[in-house]
């Protein structure tokens, strides 16, 4: 008999001091005393709160989320399953002052623009759920890409990161996006998509299963959040908000994301019942064996060349990258067997024709490139150049152009980046932050914070200063016409500048240079003949 007690008080003891389970879906762990007026959500969709105390560790919130049906492999099936804009409740929600704030922003004061992103996200969100559910990655972290560009997949910041999810060069390089005079795999939604979710995987794993400071960590990176809990002591990013560590931009950067899926969640209640969202973005791949061009390919579908490289914005040019075999091109969906058909029937030397250029007396590689404003490597690459100091008179070199390319290589050729650019200033000796603040029509403060100055008045001729809000976007004033417009041919003589035929026409110099095919560099002769078109008035 005591034999048997001794056993069931060993058989008790040994249960007490079994570990509590561990919940499935880890999300944003919370310190012992959680942040002002935060709550978290629960219902139906929801992820429900477990608490787990401990006697050395912080009380730690953990989230269980509910099971999400895994999306069908075709996309097509997918669009008629589901909504335009679907919301799994896969990520976990908070209500907190700075995520009402922006509720408030997107549903008021910058409505137009947050409906004009629901708008795209209805052509981008579906393919990326999709690609999110097969690395395994919460699907509502789709609109995370709406908070990086607005779906823009040509967004290019001041920064230079650049597609949907904001890459900066050396972080795609990692992720296997090439980026060069051809192309940018940054652009791609495919790609960067793919790449956005092992970049998030990495960090959630990095933070201990904590979703909210694995997309703190993607705005900021990993080592400023790391430093920030280390800073407070504490892992709960409503916390962090409080410290000086983090930028304004990564406080808010979580906050916008939850207000967007409170938003998506409940379209009719914040106004946006009557959103027409664009068709979602279907194609098909094909092969391309060789380096082809495009408008080749754009008349195989029947679409225009845009159409085409609107499906391959990762293209920055007229044709696929040189030197490049089995390139795989997005075609509309359903073209695929018909571009492979009128493919075969090409002769390989007719998919790129590319402009050929006469070697002279004086010329060199860098000479050439500069006149047709391209890369000395492109030029080394397509013609197999082994020594580029014995051009050899009288050759032909094949350049990156297309046959009979216009006068304006710069522009012809120039990328489809959507840029927002940042203005700077050179500072010079004798400069101080006031003089710099009055010329750039800019207060001293915003000049401190905008460059992290602090409190140091110190400038060094020769230091860039950044004299504009980050994203700023920099648009070229355009002419508006008064009334009818007539056809006049101008005849340039010695001493004319664009800057003075447009001055006497009123019209702008940029507008002279696209109506004649002017580059940049163009130098006037005398005698020349310019189109010009001038009010008739």
């Amino acid at each position: 008999m005591v034999k048997n007690i001794s056993i069931l008080f060993l058989l008790l003891l040994l249960f007490a001091c079994s570990p509590v389970d561990q919940t499935l879906g880890i999300h944003p762990q919370r310190e012992k005393l959680p942040a002002d007026n935060v709550t978290a959500e629960a219902g139906p969709s929801q992820p429900m709160i477990k608490i787990v105390e401990g006697k050395t560790q912080p009380v730690v919130v953990k989230y269980e989320l509910p099971e999400v049906e895994p999306l069908p492999e075709s996309l097509i099936e997918y669009l008629q399953s589901g909504s335009p804009l679907p919301y799994f409740g896969d990520f976990p929600l908070s209500q907190h002052p700075r995520v009402d704030k922006l509720i408030k922003r997107y549903s008021g004061s910058s409505k137009k623009m947050f409906a004009h992103w629901l708008k795209r996200a209805g052509r981008y969100v579906p393919k990326i759920q999709m690609i999110f559910a097969d690395e395994g990655i919460p699907l509502d972290l789709a609109y995370l890409a709406m908070i990086e560009s607005g779906f823009n997949v040509r967004a290019y910041s001041w920064a230079h990161a650049a597609g949907p999810w904001q890459f900066i060069e050396s972080t795609g390089r990692i992720y296997g996006m090439k980026n060069d005079w051809w192309q940018d795999g940054r652009l791609d939604l495919e790609k960067s998509t793919r790449a956005a979710a092992k970049h998030l995987k990495y960090l959630h794993k990095r933070f201990d299963g904590d979703w909210y400071l694995a997309v703190a960590a993607y705005n900021a990176g990993g080592g400023k959040v790391s430093k920030a809990v280390r800073k407070s002591g504490s892992r709960d990013f409503w916390m962090l908000t409080k410290g000086h560590v983090l930028q304004n931009e990564t406080k808010d950067y979580l906050p916008k994301l939850l207000a967007a899926l409170s938003i998506v969640k409940n379209l009719e209640e914040y106004g946006f019942s009557d959103l027409k969202c664009y068709e979602p973005l279907e194609y098909e791949t094909f092969t391309l064996e060789t380096s082809t061009d495009l408008e080749i390919i754009a008349g195989f579908c029947g679409v225009s060349y845009r159409e085409l490289k609107d499906l391959n914005p990762e293209l920055k040019r007229w044709c696929s990258p040189p030197g490049v075999i089995d390139y795989q091109l997005n075609v509309p969906f359903g073209y695929a067997e018909q571009v492979r058909v009128l493919y075969t029937q090409l002769p390989s030397n007719q998919r790129a024709r590319y402009h050929r250029h006469q070697i002279k007396s004086g010329d060199t590689l860098q000479v050439i490139a500069r006149k047709y404003k391209i890369r000395v490597n492109d030029i080394i690459a397509l013609n197999k150049i082994s020594n580029p100091r014995a051009l050899q008179i009288g050759h032909n070199l094949i350049l990156p152009l297309k046959e009979g390319f216009t006068a304006l290589p710069t522009n012809a050729l120039a990328d489809s980046y959507v840029r927002s650019r940042r203005r700077t200033y050179k500072v010079r000796s004798g400069d101080s932050l006031w003089s710099i603040s009055r010329r750039n029509n800019v207060t001293q403060k915003e000049l401190r914070v905008w460059n992290k100055l602090g409190w140091s008045n110190l400038l060094r001729p020769g230091q860039i200063l950044a004299v504009s809000k980050p994203g700023v976007r920099v648009v070229a004033k355009k002419e508006t016409k008064k009334g009818p417009s007539r056809k006049l041919i101008y005849k340039v003589v010695p001493g004319d500048t664009l800057w003075d035929i447009g001055r006497q026409f009123d019209v702008a110099t940029e507008q002279i240079r696209r109506w004649n095919e002017l580059s940049s560099g163009h130098i006037l002769r005398p005698g020349q003949k310019l189109t010009l078109l001038v009010s008739a008035t």
